[in-house]
């Protein structure tokens, strides 16, 4: 089977058990919702400058909601042994491990998606002034996330403290990812895009390559080990 198909066919199951738990999804929304709202009685919703940190507070709730989610991806699996089932599966690791960065994705654009109404109706931002634009932004940072949590949370799925590990490996090195997405997502809510916006949206790019390379690369020693 083609490795795009089988780490689909991973990407639909993970989904399938979601959607009918929404385990993850609770919680990483839960949490999104209740940050943004707690934060709507510190800043003034009609000031201008609810605009200029927005982007910090969206990327914030999107990184820590994140870890519920990857905590999830491979603990789901370690009940009835069912990891090492996957492992012995014609599945290979590079289509596990990209099969569940993809779950993740979706899972996070979900909780983005309602994130952002909640955004726009308590700070009345008008968010939806570059919709595309912003989708891109999402999108390609959120891979970066995804890509880099199922590649930790596979290293972390055996430790007792994952819970606690995972944030603390991930997040130093999703700085240059949410740093341009911060400004991205600045840019566009105070419909101010600038020549630097470029720029950034190369460093997206070049963290998503880097990134998703060197998982699939890597998937086997990951998975494996």
């Amino acid at each position: 089977m083609n490795p795009l198909l089988q780490a689909l066919w991973v990407a639909r199951k993970d989904l399938a058990i979601e959607f009918r738990t929404k385990e993850s999804l609770n919680a990483a929304g839960a949490f999104a919702v209740v940050i943004l709202l707690l934060f709507s009685f510190v800043f003034d919703p009609a000031s201008p400058e609810v605009a200029t940190i927005g982007g910090g507070l969206l990327w914030l709730c999107f990184a820590f909601g994140g870890a519920l989610i990857f905590n999830r991806g491979f603990a789901r699996e370690l009940p009835n042994e069912c990891l090492d089932a996957l492992l012995a599966s014609p599945v290979s690791a590079s289509s596990l491990l990209a099969g569940k960065a993809i779950t993740s994705f979706v899972l996070l654009l979900i909780v983005e998606a309602v994130s952002l109404f909640v955004f726009g109706f308590f700070y009345d931002v008008r968010w939806w002034l570059h919709p595309l634009k912003l989708f891109a932004v999402c999108a390609l940072a959120t891979w970066g996330i995804a890509i880099l949590g199922a590649a930790f949370g596979a290293m972390t799925v055996n430790l007792k403290l994952r819970e606690l590990m995972l944030p603390v490996l991930i997040y130093p090195l999703l700085l240059p990812l949410l740093m341009a997405a911060i400004e991205l997502t600045n840019n566009l809510l105070m419909n101010q895009v600038t020549s630097d916006s470029l720029l950034w949206g190369r460093v997206l790019l070049v963290f998503d390559i880097v990134y998703t390379s060197l998982a699939v690369a890597l998937a086997e020693t990951i998975l494996v080990n």
